[in-house]
C-alpha cells in the first residue's frame, strides 16, 4: 500500500519567501537538517500552484530518497524529466535530497537553459552550495535556509491557539488554549519546547519521551551516518572516518552550547580520553583533523558556528566563537534531559529564533565584557543580553553594564525568561522572553 497523503501545516515564513521567487528563472534551493520540514514545505508549494491555476501535468516531483531514482545517472534525469514535460506550458520542477544524484548540478543547470520551467530543489547539507558547485549556478540561486520549529510554530502544530489579552492591571498577557477550549500554562508549553525540540515529526507520535527520543535517533543517526561518514566516501575522501571520534565531538559541542569554543579546546578533551593523537612537529592536536569533523557537522546543518566581533575595533575575531544546537530536542537525546544549563539553552532558542527573522547574528565583545548577539539586516542592528532573570538587581546590573559601554544609537535589548518588570532602562528594553518568541515581528 503507498504511503497515505499526511495533512500538511503551514510553514508561511518559508512558504512566503518561495513564492516570492516564483516564475523566476532562480533556482530555489531550500536547505537545512534532515526531517526540518524540506519535503513537506515543497507540497506547500505545489498545493499553491494548484489553487493558483497550475495542472497537475505541469508539474514534477521527484524525491531521491525513493529507491525509484536512486539509481538514476545525470543523463538519465535529465531524459527522465524532459520525456514529462508538458506541451507548450511552463513546467514546476521539485528536487527533494537532489545531492544524492551525482553531478546532480548540470542537469539543473541545462533545465534552466533548455526549457520553460521554475526549478526548486532541496538539500541536507551545506556541500550541496559549496563554492564548487555553486559555481554552476552562479547569481542564478537563492537559498531559503530551513529550521525547525520555533516555538511560536511549535504551539501551532500541537494544536494550540495562542492569544494575547489584556489583565485587570492593563498589562497584556498570553492565554494559550487546545482545541477543547483548555487553559494551559506557557511555562509547561515552554518547558516541553525545551524538552522535545522542534522538528515536525513529533507531532505524529505526540510528547512522548521514548517515541520522541526513538524518531531523533533516527534522524541523528541519518545525519551522523548518510549525510557525513557515507559522503566523504562518495567524495573519495578519508579524512572523516572514525564514528566514535565524530560522536565524541558531537557530544563535546552539544555539552558546550553558547560556550566559547575553540578547535584546540575540543582537541585538548578528545587527548585527554585518547580518542585523538597529539601532532609531534607542534605538541598540540592534529587542528586539521578536528577542523574537517567539525566542519563537516557544520555542513550537515546539525550545528551553527556563531563569530566574535569587536564592536569598538569593528572587526571579526578569529578565535572562541561558540556553537548551539539546531534542535534542543536532539541536544536531550544526545546528553540526556538537565535541569541546569537553562541560560544556555535558552540563548539557543534565542540565537535560532533571530536567524529565522532574517538577521545575521555574532557575538559582540566590548571590552573585557560580552554581549550575547549581535543581530543585523539590511535594516537594522539590535543588541540582545538573554538570561534566565531579571529579577535581582545584581542580575540585572551584570546583563545591562555591557549594553551600557556602547556608544552607538542602535536598538539595545535584554531577553528575560523571568522578568516581573518589563521596562526601558537608560535606553536599554528589558523585554520578556515569551513576548519575543510568540510575537510574529519586531520587539
Amino acid at each position: 500500500m503507498l504511503k497515505r497523503e499526511v495533512q500538511l501545516k503551514n510553514r508561511d515564513l518559508y512558504l512566503n519567501k518561495l513564492i516570492a521567487f516564483k516564475d523566476t528563472e532562480i533556482v530555489k534551493v531550500i536547505t537545512g537538517i534532515r526531517r526540518c520540514g524540506k519535503s513537506s514545505l515543497m507540497n506547500l508549494m505545489v498545493r499553491h500552484l494548484k489553487e493558483n491555476g497550475v495542472k497537475q501535468d505541469q508539474i514534477i516531483q521527484m524525491n531521491f530518497e525513493s529507491m525509484e531514482y536512486q539509481k538514476m545517472s545525470v543523463t538519465e534525469l535529465y531524459q527522465y524529466v524532459k520525456g514529462q514535460l508538458p506541451n507548450n506550458k511552463r513546467a514546476y520542477l521539485f528536487f527533494d535530497e537532489i545531492q544524492r544524484i551525482t553531478d546532480w548540478q548540470d542537469a539543473i543547470n541545462s533545465f534552466r537553459v533548455d526549457f520553460d520551467c521554475d526549478i526548486y530543489v532541496t538539500g541536507s547539507n551545506a556541500y550541496l552550495l559549496s563554492s564548487e558547485y555553486a559555481t554552476y549556478l552562479s547569481g542564478r540561486y537563492v537559498e531559503i535556509k530551513m529550521l525547525p520549529l520555533s516555538f511560536r510554530e511549535f504551539l501551532d502544530f500541537h494544536g494550540y491557539a495562542i492569544k494575547e489579552k489584556k489583565g485587570p492591571d492593563g498589562e497584556k498577557r498570553w492565554r494559550i488554549y487546545d482545541a477543547d477550549g483548555e487553559n494551559y500554562d506557557l511555562r509547561e508549553l515552554f518547558a516541553a519546547y525545551m524538552k522535545f525540540g522542534g522538528m515536525p515529526g513529533i507531532v505524529d507520535i505526540g510528547l512522548d519521551m521514548d517515541k520522541v527520543f526513538a524518531l531523533l535517533d533516527g534522524i541523528y543517526s541519518t545525519v551522523v551516518i548518510r549525510d557525513i561518514l557515507e559522503r566523504e566516501r562518495r567524495r573519495g575522501q578519508r579524512q572523516i572516518t572514525d564514528a566514535e571520534l565524530l560522536r565524541k565531538i558531537i557530544m563535546f559541542l552539544a555539552d558546550n552550547i553558547g560556550n566559547n569554543t575553540s578547535i584546540t579546546s575540543i582537541g585538548n578533551a578528545l587527548v585527554n580520553e585518547k580518542l585523538i593523537d597529539i601532532d609531534k612537529r607542534n605538541g598540540r592536536p592534529a587542528v586539521q583533523t578536528l577542523q574537517a569533523y567539525v566542519g563537516a557537522l557544520l555542513e550537515s546543518f546539525i550545528f551553527y558556528e556563531i563569530k566574535r566581533f569587536d564592536i569598538k575595533g569593528k572587526e571579526y575575531l578569529r578565535t572562541l566563537g561558540k556553537y548551539y544546537i539546531v534542535d534542543m530536542g536532539l541536544r536531550n537525546y544526545l546528553l540526556g534531559v538537565r535541569n541546569a544549563d537553562t541560560g544556555h539553552c535558552i540563548e539557543n532558542i534565542v540565537y535560532f529564533e533571530l536567524l529565522r527573522r532574517g538577521y545575521d547574528v555574532a557575538i559582540g565583545k566590548i571590552g573585557d565584557q560580552e554581549i550575547d548577539f549581535i543581530a543585523t539586516n539590511a535594516k537594522e542592528k539590535i543588541y540582545f543580553q538573554v538570561t534566565e532573570s531579571m529579577n535581582e538587581p545584581s542580575t540585572r546590573q551584570r546583563e545591562l553594564a555591557p549594553l551600557r559601554k556602547i556608544r552607538d544609537n542602535y536598538e539595545k535589548v535584554v531577553l528575560a525568561w523571568e522578568c516581573d518588570y518589563p521596562v526601558t532602562q537608560d535606553g536599554i528594553k528589558i523585554v520578556k522572553l515569551m513576548d519575543f518568541l510568540l510575537r510574529n515581528v519586531g520587539m
